[in-house]
């Protein structure tokens, strides 16, 4: 509930405080008074976009505080809680509105942005007039609207769930899909890459292996060659052969030498024996380097088939394993993708028929809303003069999502066997008041969280409509808080709490003043209403009349 509203320097306004009430709140008074700006103060406390130039001519800046009632359990906690700002049973807006157009807001002394002002002032105060900005002509919030009616929060949460599950089933189904197509793309070189991979069978560790080998064998074979023509060098056909030809010759002369030849003999022999202890040693080892030529191609084959291998698929060699165990992997996706693909397709249809059947109920209940609600209009219409209307609620299939699986629209009939249509398409602006005010009186029972504010709700009826619209719009305030500007006589006498708006010019200035009216004032404001500039006293009788009906 609105408590208070204090206004400074804004527009024609120096300084107001006004003090609300529970119930029927009524404004009046003369045309460009000030009534439109006392809501133009409101708007711009709660972050509504209005006009640009606020502050009052000759003011350094202007300022709205409002005041409201946030009792447990308000839906204007949440915003606060989420915003990060203090919350308790009294919530203080203040904003600010400097010369030079910056605007400055708080909420409960912290500063705050104009989101946050809008995303309270959805939880605290509706407009309504006959262009009815915030929303019962807009046929994209009916639905909205009237599942608040049915209370259906629950079951609409159910839906939203099962459309959230539907969703990620098909995009599970998608993303499976999507890869096993790309799999499928290159299944015949995954079957050649893993084939030509199981045949070699590269193990790790293997190349460096190889290549030690290789070189060891290729190093065997070069020195082979020296070591040979050494050994050769040494044997019969090389060294070995003259020193026995030598020794032979010497022992042949040596009784004829008187013994000098003794000593050269015996070099000899010693010569021989060394000889041929190396010509063995190098016989030995050509032995031990008898390398396989076989042995080094198959060797020298392997090598480059593993390097090949590496260089083609861009790895090390030693990580040849780990690719023929990911394309494995790949291919056992893909001999497995076609059962998978089969599995996820049930999920999602499952999912798909869980969320219809949570459609089917929210309609259902719907549907019994809707004609819930038509009836309650009709027994609105027939009060505000307009019997012969019809109101309907219309249910047509629409794409599933998740709000279910319909649309919505309020449509009226004004005379009987007149087409249906829309709302501000088909009624007149007198009965388009009285529509929004019936709907509004079906729709918001049992919500008392909320301020009303009808806007001149009542303009272009009178008489008999627009006591009726005054008695509604009482019904209402019986457990809300209404306000209303109006210029019917009939409107401001059933208001619980009237004020008087009222325009003066002082020192070439011009101000407006908002009076809270005791009985004797509202017997005159209401005769003023009734007979203009000059109140006589029939219409004081007819004032008086009018506030006891």
């Amino acid at each position: 509930m609105l408590r208070s509203l204090d206004i400074h320097d804004l527009l024609i306004i120096d300084r107001l405080e006004l003090t609300f009430r529970p119930g029927l709140n009524v404004l009046t008074g003369e045309t460009g008074a000030g009534k439109s700006i006392l809501l133009d103060a409101l708007g711009f406390v709660l972050g509504w976009r209005g006009r640009a130039e606020l502050v009052r001519a000759g003011a350094e800046q202007g300022e709205v505080v409002a005041v409201f009632d946030l009792p447990a359990g308000h839906a204007g906690r949440a915003v606060l809680q989420e915003a990060g700002l203090p919350a308790g049973n009294e919530l203080i807006l203040r904003r600010v509105n400097s010369s030079d157009g910056r605007k400055t807001a708080w909420v409960n002394d912290r500063r705050a942005s104009g989101e946050v002002l809008r995303a309270l002032s959805d939880t605290l105060v509706e407009l309504h007039g006959q262009q009815d900005d915030r929303g019962l002509l807009n046929p994209r919030g009916h639905r909205a609207l009237l599942d608040d009616f049915a209370q259906v929060q629950g079951i609409l949460a159910e839906v939203g769930a099962a459309w959230s599950a539907f969703g990620a089933a098909r995009k599970r189904l998608a993303q499976a899909e999507g890869a096993l197509a790309a799999v499928q793309a290159e299944e015949e070189f995954l079957r050649h890459a893993v084939a030509e991979l199981d045949k070699l069978d590269p193990q790790p560790g293997e190349e460096g292996v190889l290549d030690s080998e290789r070189r060891a064998m290729q190093a065997a074979n070069r020195i082979r060659e020296d070591i040979l023509r050494a050994h050769q060098a040494l044997g019969l056909d090389g060294a070995e052969g003259p020193m026995r030809d030598a020794l032979r010759w010497l022992e042949g002369v040596a009784d004829s030498a008187e013994g000098r030849l003794d000593a050269p003999i015996e070099a000899l022999n010693r010569a021989l024996i060394e000889l041929g202890e190396a010509e063995q040693g190098t016989a030995d080892t050509l032995e031990a380097l008898d390398v396989d030529p076989a042995a080094l191609e198959r060797c020298e084959e392997r090598l480059f088939a593993i390097r090949a291998l590496a260089r083609k698929h861009s790895v090390a060699p030693d990580e040849l394993g780990v690719l023929a165990q990911d394309l494995r992997t790949r291919l056992e996706a893909l001999d497995g993708g076609a059962a998978q693909i089969v599995d996820l397709r049930a999920a999602m249809e499952a999912a798909r028929v869980t969320h219809l059947e949570a459609c089917a109920q929210l309609s259902a209940r719907r549907a019994d809303a809707a004609a819930k609600l038509d009836a309650a209009m009709a027994g609105e219409l027939a009060p505000l003069k307009m019997e012969r209307a019809l109101f309907s609620t219309q249910i047509t299939p629409a794409e599933p999502g998740p709000e279910g699986a319909d649309q919505v629209a309020f449509t009226v009939a004004t005379n009987p066997g007149a087409p249906a249509g829309p709302l501000n398409k088909i009624a007149s602006g007198g009965e388009l008041s009285r529509f929004l005010l019936a709907l509004k009186v079906c729709l918001t029972r049992g919500d008392t969280a909320l301020t009303m504010i009808f806007d001149e709700i009542d303009r272009g009826v009178g008489g008999a409509t627009a006591d009726a619209v005054g008695r509604r719009l009482a019904r209402l305030a019986e457990d809300a808080q209404v306000l209303v500007v109006t210029h019917s006589p009939q409107v401001a006498a059933r208001g619980a709490h009237h004020w008087r708006v009222a325009k003066a010019v002082s020192a070439g200035m011009t101000t407006s003043s908002v009076t809270p009216l005791d009985p004797d004032d509202r017997v005159d404001e209401i005769a003023r209403m009734l007979a203009g500039d000059t109140i006589t006293d029939a219409a004081r009788d007819a004032a008086r009349a009018l506030l006891d009906a």
